[in-house]
């Protein structure tokens, strides 16, 4: 970003460089190289249900893998249930869709002359001045679902789903279609492989993305054909024998279809189709897919179903899924025992999702004490999941405060290098697919400071648009504990929230000492504590306790600890 100075507002700045289409430069993004990885651990266990204890660190376990932070609001509720109950709530989708996201950008210096300040802009007409404004809104509206959902797992999978099916905002400049395909992943998120990929393939974003817009029967396009074999069915990690020759049959297949640019719709135009009948190899059981001359429908079906036949796609899947929710190394133990038994059941629910969650969710294998701090957080879990662990919400005195304040959460998401919107490339993020760093490679030079300055700022100073200021309420999030005025249990009960796995003692102490800005006796938190709860309205007892809290949440969050989950 041009000219920030480290003592100037966030806004000032920012406002200096909105409207830049090159400030975050989000499609060229690639990690920067780490050392290679240590050697791995194997982590026993296979998918028998879970029948051990159900209490604290369990159901911890559970949210920081499947939403963004732990809520201790969260937490209280699932443990107020069973494991098997509580896996289910996590799996049961809202009632309603989210609503829209709106014009909350008019400013000074540009508005939306389609759309009224405050109303929805999801179906307006491509505007080549307001398209920049209309994404950024949608991106901020994405942070904010991802921020206020409560324990559910539909926002984590959403995001699965654009990481698998990864397409760039960056590169197709139209907030409709951006948000279409948004909506497209989230309805399915928990609904069939199958029909999610027949959807995806003629979803106007990954039409255009792919080039699948200019397949025609002239000159068939092979990027979405190569794409949908390599990347989101079977696979390139174990050995696959799909050949050359089926990338170009299965490219003669989807010519013809194209977009309607204003309504953002696809559809099918026969005159570009290759009707001519497709021979794919003997990986594919010499399969022949019969040319149709006016139904591309039915040839996609066709070509789906013979590749859906291949045992590699719900394995390749559920890898994928493995290392999303679990640990990124997979040895012959895992493949054998988790790996495949995942896969026969996702094939034995003809691709249904749910099933094989749960599943996975539920087992021996996910509750394993090993696999609780093994995750490495991705950006989205140290930006969003800081304001969901502390109850923050976004705040928005008026239109453009809100979209400011989302604006520089994506900012600070571009600089730990993970944009909602905007993965690196058709591969997805590196970090759940580049061996042998795999999570590692979220962590450098330039990425841990970022981490460790954002959290820094949230603890003791605050994020600011021009009206308002998102900041940590040090004292109502110590209050919701059932003993702050005890030093060590705050302690306790901070660390616990905050961090995946049990710290020393010798940590402990030191953090109470933090606390205590070093006085020897417990009583002087004490003291503090109850003379600010009786005169709230005194200043000066104000500021003691929350100086304190803000020194000890500075401390606890520049951990190494709190970088896992």
């Amino acid at each position: 970003m041009e000219n920030f100075q480290p003592g100037e507002k966030l806004t000032e700045s920012l406002s200096r460089n909105l409207g830049r289409k090159d400030l975050f430069n989000f499609g060229t993004q690639e990690l920067p190289p780490v050392p290679p990885a240590a050697n791995p651990i194997t982590i026993q266990g296979g998918l028998d249900p879970y029948t051990g204890p159900w209490e604290y660190d369990q159901a911890a376990h559970l949210l920081r893998r499947t939403t963004f932070g732990l809520k201790k609001s969260d937490l209280d509720q699932l443990l107020t249930m069973t494991m098997s109950e509580a896996v289910d709530h996590l799996l049961t989708e809202p009632a309603q869709a989210p609503a829209p996201p709106v014009n909350n950008y008019n400013n000074d210096d540009f508005t939306d002359p389609d759309v009224p300040l405050g109303e929805t802009w999801i179906e307006a007409d491509f505007n080549v001045d307001a398209e920049f404004w209309r994404i950024e809104s949608f991106r901020g509206w994405w942070t904010e679902l991802m921020l206020k959902t409560e324990a559910s797992i539909l926002e984590r999978m959403t995001l699965f789903w654009h990481n698998h099916f990864a397409t760039q905002s960056s590169a197709i400049f139209y907030g409709k279609i951006n948000y279409k395909h948004n909506v497209l992943l989230r309805s399915n998120a928990l609904g069939n492989f199958k029909a999610l990929t027949k959807a995806v393939t003629v979803d106007p974003m990954m039409l255009f993305y792919l080039n699948g817009y200019l397949n025609g029967k002239d000159a068939p396009d092979e990027n979405y054909a190569r794409e949908l074999q390599e990347l989101f069915t079977i696979g390139k990690e174990y050995p696959s024998q799909y050949t050359e020759e089926d990338v170009v049959q299965a490219a003669r297949v989807l010519t013809g279809w194209r977009v309607n640019w204003l309504p953002a719709e696809s559809f099918f135009f026969p005159p570009e189709h290759d009707a001519g009948n497709k021979q794919f190899s003997s990986f594919y059981d010499n399969t022949v897919i019969q040319g149709q001359t006016l139904d591309g429908e039915a040839e996609l079906d066709a070509l789906l179903d013979m590749i859906f036949a291949r045992p590699e796609v719900a394995k390749y899947l559920c890898r994928k899924l493995y290392r999303w929710f679990v640990y990124y190394h997979i040895d012959d133990d895992i493949e054998q025992n988790v790996i495949e038994p995942l896969a026969d059941i996702f094939r034995n629910n003809n691709y249904d999702i749910k099933p094989v969650l749960q599943t996975l969710l539920s087992s021996e294998h996910f509750y394993n004490a090993m696999y609780s701090g093994c995750f490495i957080k991705t950006p989205i879990d140290i930006v969003v999941g800081t304001l969901r662990s502390f109850n923050l919400s976004i705040p928005a005195s008026t239109p453009w405060d809100d979209f400011t304040m989302k604006y520089i959460l994506t900012w600070l998401h571009s600089i730990m290098q993970m944009v909602p919107g905007d993965p690196p490339n058709v591969a997805g993020w590196q970090a759940f697919r580049q061996s042998p760093q795999y999570y590692r490679m979220w962590i450098n030079g330039d990425t841990a400071r970022n981490r460790n300055w954002y959290t820094d700022i949230l603890s003791q100073w605050h994020l600011d648009s021009d009206n308002d200021q998102l900041k940590i309420d040090h004292i109502a999030f110590a209050s919701q504990f059932d003993a702050p005025e005890d030093p060590k249990a705050l302690v306790d009960d901070m660390t616990r929230l905050l961090l995946p796995q049990p710290i020393s003692e010798q940590k402990k102490l030191l953090l109470k000492n933090v606390l205590l800005s070093g006085l020897p006796s417990d009583s002087y938190w004490t003291v503090a504590w109850f003379e600010y709860q009786n005169n709230p309205s005194d200043p000066m007892a104000f500021e003691v306790v929350n100086f304190r809290l803000s020194v000890l949440t500075k401390y606890i969050l520049s951990l190494a600890e709190y970088q896992l989950a």
